[in-house]
Formats: structure tokens, C-alpha cells, sequence
């Protein structure tokens, strides 16, 4: 059967959105008969939105407090954002619809769920709309809209935050974090099990905007370990010239340092252990390629919860004190890397491989008859 799937990303609020987006059209190539349409949502609307969803990357690297607040106001009046992003969008959207024609709606950003649902119901078009949650425990109520014919949730913990915001049990479905399959080892002999006097390669990241101290950190895993350093400034170019400056001249060939790159994952897979901040994208993609991860921090807000999910299941350490990163890998490297093998352990135990696959195989089912539906369950 011939089916269009419309997909409301964002290409500029983080890489997260684009990954997932990208995990689900991956897997749609082995579907014959379905065209899938992505659009970034903040291009719907007029140069305000745009220029709205393009300050993510300045106010997330400059000014956390701020991205805070930001979070917290929306997240006590979720249907002023949903008006006020209907207003911008609404002409824009309903020319897509009539261009596209899609037979299902998929939105993996919350400022476009509440905002699309009052278009649809308001021009009374009847289009299933599932939404994809791009977050694991703290998330927006913006995630959370009853309308919406299905929420599909990566994690128990973002379930049970959607059942708070008043979403019925049935509407809920639980998948798993989608990832590209490029992040996943191909066999068991890319494995690199850690054997005491190793020389050990580090990467160090903080998502596609390219936050954090990476200089401290740097500095402290150079002068204490034999280890070569890879550093992912992602977006981040005046960063990247900043490391280069203070860090190149002093370790030479020892450190590499890179801006925003799209073989991220031959990074994760040639390292032993990755530094990041607590970004879901960033996370999972590291546990899919059973590279053990310590966490830095988080943002504030949707990220905050992200570092105590990676050491309750053991995906990951969390070192928020660039003091104390000597010790924490000191205890990792124990015993023949004792720790870090039962966290690649836990890892490969826990991330669902086929995740991506599952979310679109659902999403395909929605529309079907109540007992197709009822045949397709994920997790």
C-alpha cells in the first residue's frame, strides 16, 4: 500500500531531532511503496521562528541559566507556545499538507505537537499524528498532548512523566532510543576490551553545539595517562580555534580536534572511553557503540535527569568536577578494566538495536483497523 509520512524535525535546535529523523529514514528504505517528507518545523513559520530555533546553539553554549528559565516558562504554559507557534506556522503548514498529501503526521520536536494538533483541528482534517519524545526522563509538557493519536516514549522514565501530564496509558507506547545503524559494531572482533598498560584514545564531546570545559578535561587526561585525545567541537567554530591555539602546541600529534562531523560514530568506535554531557542523541549513540561513557553535566531543564538514568543502568560514570576525572577513570581502569567492562556489559544489554525499526513499523500500523493495531507492540 502506498503511504506518506510527513516528519516534523528540526535542523537547528541541536543534532538530536535531525539524528532520529535520519535513524527512521534509514530504515524506511526497505519499504516499498513509502515516501517519507521531512521538514524543519522552525522553517514553517516567518524569519522570527527561524531565528528562534537557530538561538538554541548561542543561548545552550553562552547561557544556561537562561535556556533554564526559557524551560521553565514554557513549561508552565504549554498552550501559549503551542497559539503562539500556531500563528506562525499555520499558512505555511496547511500549504505543505495540500503539497504532500501525507496519510500519517510524525512530530520528534515538542514546540510542533500542540501547535499542528490546533491546525488540524481547527481546519477539521482528519491526519493520525503520533509523536516521537527526542528526551529519556525530563520532558516538556509540550511532549504531551492527549490529541495526538499516539506518543511513542524511549524510556519508562518519560512514560511515566506522560502519564503525570494526564496522557491515557493506551496512547503511550515505549520503543527505545532510535540510532542510526552506523553506531552499532558490525561483530564482536570490533571490540576493544581494555588489558592494563594500554595506551587508551579518549574522545571528548558535549553535543552537535559543542559545550563544556573540554580544554580541563583535555589537560588533565594528557598529563596523567598515556592516551591520545579526540575533541569534538562540534558547531562550536570558535571553540575549535581555541583548542587548536592552547592545546596543539603543547601535546602536538597526542590531541586531534575536530569541528562538526558527520563520522562521529568512527570516532566512538575507535575510542575507549568518551566524555559527553548528558544529550540523549549523544548518549545513545555512544552506548550503541559500546563505548563507555562519563558524563560531565547537562542542561538544565530537559537534560538535568539524563546523568543519574546512564548510572542507574550502568551505561555510564558521572564526573561533574574536572578534579575529580583522574580518580574516576583510575577506578574504571582497575583490576584489567574491570568497571568499564561490566558498563560495555550493561550497554550492550540494554540499547535496543532495533529501535528505529520498531517506532516505524508502529507508526505504519496507526490508521489500520483496532485489531491491527493491537498486533504491533514494541516494548
Amino acid at each position: 500500500m502506498e503511504k506518506k509520512l510527513l516528519i516534523i524535525s528540526s535542523d537547528h535546535t541541536g543534532h538530536g531531532h535531525k539524528s532520529i529523523t535520519e535513524s527512521l529514514c534509514e530504515r524506511a528504505k526497505a519499504y516499498s511503496g513509502l515516501t517519507i517528507h521531512v521538514v524543519d518545523g522552525f522553517s514553517l513559520g516567518n524569519r522570527l521562528l527561524l531565528n528562534i530555533g537557530k538561538s538554541y546553539g548561542p543561548i545552550t553554549r553562552n547561557a544556561e541559566s537562561l535556556w533554564k528559565m526559557i524551560w521553565k516558562l514554557s513549561a508552565i504554559k504549554p498552550s501559549l507556545v503551542d497559539h503562539f507557534i500556531e500563528s506562525l506556522i499555520r499558512d505555511d503548514f496547511l500549504e505543505l499538507l495540500a503539497e504532500v498529501k501525507p496519510d500519517l503526521i510524525l512530530s520528534v520536536h515538542p514546540n510542533f505537537n500542540g501547535s499542528i494538533l490546533n491546525i488540524l483541528e481547527k481546519h477539521m482534517i482528519k491526519i493520525p499524528f503520533v509523536t516521537l519524545i527526542a528526551d529519556l526522563v525530563n520532558i516538556f509538557p509540550l511532549w504531551a498532548d492527549k490529541r495526538a493519536n499516539y506518543i511513542i516514549s524511549p524510556t519508562l522514565e518519560a512514560q511515566d512523566k506522560c502519564r503525570e501530564f494526564g496522557i491515557p496509558h493506551e496512547k503511550i507506547q515505549v520503543s527505545g532510543f532510535p540510532v542510526r545503524s552506523r553506531f552499532f559494531r558490525k561483530n564482536d572482533t570490533q571490540q576493544k576490551w581494555y588489558r592494563k598498560g594500554q595506551s587508551l584514545t579518549f574522545l571528548i564531546m558535549s553535543g552537535g553545539e559543542g559545550a563544556g570545559n573540554m580544554k580541563k578535561i583535555a589537560e588533565t587526561l594528557l598529563s596523567h595517562f598515556d592516551c591520545t585525545v579526540k575533541i569534538v567541537a562540534g558547531k562550536n567554530k570558535k571553540l575549535k580555534n581555541k583548542l587548536e591555539r592552547s592545546l596543539k602546541h603543547q601535546y602536538g600529534e597526542r590531541v586531534m580536534i575536530y569541528g562538526f562531523t558527520h563520522n562521529i560514530q568512527d570516532l566512538m568506535l575507535s575510542s575507549d572511553i568518551a566524555f559527553t554531557r548528558g544529550s540523549p542523541n549523544v548518549m545513545f549513540e555512544a552506548i550503541a557503540s559500546n563505548t563507555p561513557l562519563i558524563i560531565t553535566g547537562a542542561l538544565p531543564g530537559q537534560e538535568e535527569d539524563n546523568p543519574a538514568f546512564a548510572e542507574n543502568f550502568n551505561l555510564g560514570v558521572v564526573c561533574k568536577n574536572q578534579k575529580d576525572i583522574k580518580h574516576t577513570i583510575t577506578q574504571l581502569l582497575e583490576n584489567d578494566g574491570e568497571k568499564l567492562h561490566r558498563m560495555m556489559t550493561c550497554q550492550r544489554k540494554f540499547v535496543n538495536a532495533n529501535a528505529a525499526e520498531d517506532i516505524l513499523q508502529f507508526i505504519l500500523n496507526v490508521g489500520e483497523s483496532d485489531s491491527e493495531k493491537a498486533k504491533v507492540k514494541l516494548l
